[in-house]
Parts: structure tokens; sequence; C-alpha cells
């Protein structure tokens, strides 16, 4: 770790690392989700139906789950500065080639194939671990996410401008095209400007590839169990593209999806075990041991506060304007001031974690965050417009903080494998998403709202069987030698 001082406006060290990795993030998140502000002129201009626009933006999601995992690993094992410059450069590659898609079938599969890009996210977290000391990690990683996650609100402003900027019925392909450019221009900065670690650090790497070390019988059973939300949420983005859905694909089609994910789930639980073999001969050392359920409690939170936060942003503007009768455009200014939040919410979560502690900040939070969606579940016309924007703003400061106190808490479980246990819990919030979504097409918003708020009382009750983190971890590098990291 680098003994400098966190000043936020310092552009050296540590500091140089954070603001370079946050700015990677963001422009994940710009192209990642920059085709939703456009989507009416894409549509138009393609001649898409509205279950072609539905599967497109399903599609977008989809490969992100897999992704976050798949990257995780990838990280720990060839370190973030490779991975976020590869990432941002073969990225571009879809992005272009959505910009110059003509038909729906070549629009879905660079969706599908952008989707790999929302995994960028995870690899910040790492290399953000690495510069900054465990009691200024919190804030830290909070402004990582916070001011990265804005990369999606900075689209829905910026893009539908420079499309109109550009004019004519291909503004928007070289506004997409545009950020396309930017991400790959970016993998450059980001290789040339920053390392794995300070100078003198050690960058641990996982013991075995290919799945997630775990250091007991009991852990390894719940690492099987907390694997299967993962393969049903993409089993079930399978059947909302069958004929009982959005009818894109066939029945059959759809069946050889589902044979192929139980495929995968297999060679995944098998490549789990091969792992993991050391548990059940002579089991793990007691100084290299952690504990499993702290990700399982962090995955569930993440649950709830990401994948609330991606199924609100969805559907609050058509929400607002049928409610209060507001134009499209009024509704989405309106609803943006939930992504406004994370500007301070998500570094406030971090640092109110950093001051007070991981799991007291995390159980308030988590309290805030399940009465912030039973008081948004009691809004409706009588109203007054002022106060909803209040109650949904309120609402969203706990969803956001919640996610920075999450990610406050991930790289204090074991410093080689943070990469893999934040992809784990950076996936579960898109299987929240994917859930919360699918409910809320089935059910009334109250009663959508109220599931959500349900999930954070789960996830309240979870936060006992969770730790505070602290001590060391104890690392061990190829030489044998033991390096103890503080957690608190």
């Amino acid at each position: 770790m680098t003994n400098q001082n966190f000043s936020l406006f310092s552009f050296s060290g540590k500091m140089k690392v954070m603001h370079l990795s946050w700015m990677a993030f963001f422009i994940t998140f710009v192209v990642w989700f920059n085709a939703a502000p456009l989507m009416s002129v894409i549509a138009e201009s393609i001649g898409l139906t509205i279950a072609q626009i539905k599967t497109l933006l399903i599609l977008n999601v989809a490969l992100t789950i897999p992704a976050r995992v798949i990257i995780g690993m990838v990280t720990d094992r060839y370190g973030p500065r490779r991975v976020y410059s590869l990432l941002l450069g073969l990225c571009s590659i879809p992005c272009f080639m959505f910009a110059l898609g003509t038909t729906f079938e070549q629009l879905a599969l660079a969706r599908f194939l952008l989707g790999f890009i929302g995994a960028g996210f995870v690899i910040g977290i790492r290399m953000v671990s690495e510069w900054f000391p465990a009691k200024e990690l919190g804030v830290a990683e909070g402004i990582y996410g916070g001011w990265g996650n804005f990369g999606s609100a900075a689209a829905a402003f910026t893009l539908p401008a420079v499309a109109l900027a550009f004019g004519g019925e291909n503004g928007w392909r070289y506004a997409i095209g545009l950020s396309g450019l930017m991400s790959l221009a970016f993998a450059f900065v980001y290789y040339f400007n920053v390392t794995d670690t300070p100078k003198g650090s050690t960058y641990f790497k996982p013991k075995r590839a290919g799945a997630l070390e775990v250091t007991s019988k009991g852990d390894f059973v719940l690492l099987v169990v907390m694997k299967l939300p993962m393969y049903a949420t993409l089993a079930l983005l399978a059947w909302k593209l069958s004929p009982a859905g959005v009818a894109m694909l066939s029945a059959n089609m759809v069946n050889g999806i589902y044979l192929f994910l139980f495929a995968i789930l297999a060679a995944d639980l098998l490549q789990t075990f091969n792992v993991n073999k050391a548990v059940f001969k002579g089991g793990v050392p007691e100084f290299e041991r952690y504990e499993f359920k702290q990700v399982a409690v962090l995955n569930v939170l993440y649950f709830s506060t990401f994948g609330s936060e991606l199924a609100v942003v969805s559907m609050l503007p058509l929400y607002f304007a049928e409610t209060f009768e507001l134009g499209l455009a009024q509704a989405g200014m309106v609803a943006s001031s939930y992504a406004f939040m994370n500007l301070m919410s998500r570094p406030g979560g971090g640092w109110l974690s950093d001051r007070f502690g991981r799991k007291s900040t995390l159980l308030i939070l988590t309290a805030g965050l399940a009465l912030g969606y039973l008081g948004v579940a009691q809004i409706d016309s009588s109203w007054g417009l002022p106060i909803a924007i209040a109650m949904v703003m309120l609402c969203s400061f706990f969803v956001q903080s919640g996610e920075g106190a999450v990610f406050a808490a991930v790289p204090l479980i074991k410093r080689r494998l943070t990469g893999q246990i934040a992809g784990m819990t950076g996936a579960y919030g898109n299987v929240g998403a994917v859930f919360f979504l699918t409910v809320y097409s089935m059910v009334s918003t109250q009663t959508f709202f109220y599931v959500i708020a349900a999930s954070a009382v789960f996830g309240f009750i979870t936060l006992f069987f969770m730790a505070e983190p602290k001590g060391h971890i104890a690392e061990v590098n190829d030489n044998g030698e033991v390096t103890l990291i503080s957690v608190s």
C-alpha cells in the first residue's frame, strides 16, 4: 500500500489509479447502456417491433452474469491492468458491429456480446483493493463504483444530443460508434498509466484456476448452492425468449439452451470439486482459511441493492409518466434523480463503512432499504410530485449506499480471490435485476416494490451470520513466504 494521503483532487500514486479505474468503469457503462436512450430512433431506422426492442434489452444483460464470474477469475490470474485494457479494447468491436447493424439479427448478436462489458466493474474492485489500506478502502471503492456507475446516466443525457448533432437517420450510429471509439482509446490510456500494485507489493494469485477456492466442506456445499440461482436466471432469460415469452427463439432452440446450461453447470461443479479436493482430504491450514458465508451474505445483499436498482431504473420513467401524467421526456428527467444519487450515495456508504464498521453499516442501510421500498410502494397520483421524487431519492440513497457498503467488505475476505468474490457478488446483482423485472412483468407495481422490500428483509436477517472483518488476511507468495494484510 502507498502511504499517500487520501486527497480526492490529487492525480498521482494511488489516487491516479483510482481515478483512471472509475473512468474505465464509467466508459464500460456508457457503452453497455448506449442503445437505451436511442432505442426509439433505432427502432424507427431498422423497423423493429416492440417485441424485438424488449428482446434487445434482455440480451443486453444476458451475458453479464457469467461474464462477471469469468472476468473475476481472469483478473485474479492475470492482473487488472491487462484485463481491463483488453476488455475495453475487445468490447469496442461489438459496439462498432451494433453501430453498423442493418438487421435485427445483427443488432441482437452485437447486444448479446456487449453484455460482456458489463463485467468491467469487477476488475476495478481488485485494482482499488491493491492500492488502498483497509481504513480507506470503503470510500475508495465507493467512489470507483458510484462515479463509474454514473456512465449509464451520462449515456442517457449525452448520446441523444450527439446523435442530433450528427443529424439524419444515421445520427444514432455515429453516437454509438463514438462510444466504441472512446472505449478503444481508453484501453491504451489505462494500460500505459497504471500498475497492478504499488512498487514493492506482491500481487497474490489463486493457487488453482477454474473455480473459487473454499476452505471447508461446509463452505463447498454453500458455494454449490450459491451457484444454482445464476444458472436458474440464465434459464429464465432463455424462457423469456421462448414462444411463451417474446417468441424470438423456437421451443427446440430454448430446450437446446436448457441442455447446454445443464451441461455447463455439471462441468462447473466438477471443476469446483477438482479445485477444492484439499478440503475433503487433509483440509486447509488454519491461517489460510476464510469463511465463504461472508461471500454468501454479500451476494444476497447485492441481489437486493444493485438488483433492485437495475430493475427500478428500467421501469421508473414509465411509472412516473403513468402515475403523474407526465410526458416521457419529463418522466425520464424525474426518474434520473434515482441514478444521480449514485455520485454521492455509493461513496457515502463506503465512507460510513470505513468509519462505523462493515456489519453495523450494512444492518442500518439494509433496514433503510426495506423501509424505503415500502414507502415507494405507497406512491400514487394523490401524492404531490415533489414528495414522490423525495421518497424515491431517499430510497435510492439506501440502495446505493448499501451497494457501497457491500463492496467495502468484499475486498477484505481473501485478497488473492478478490476478483472472483467481486465477480460472484456482482453477478448476483444481475440475478436480482432479472428476478425483479420478471416479477414486475407478472404483478402490480405496488407488489413489485413489496417483493423488493421483502428481499431486503431477508438480506437483513442473513447479516446476523456475517462476521465483522478483523485482524489480518494471510497470503502466501510463490516462495512460501507469508504476508499479513490488515483488514481492520
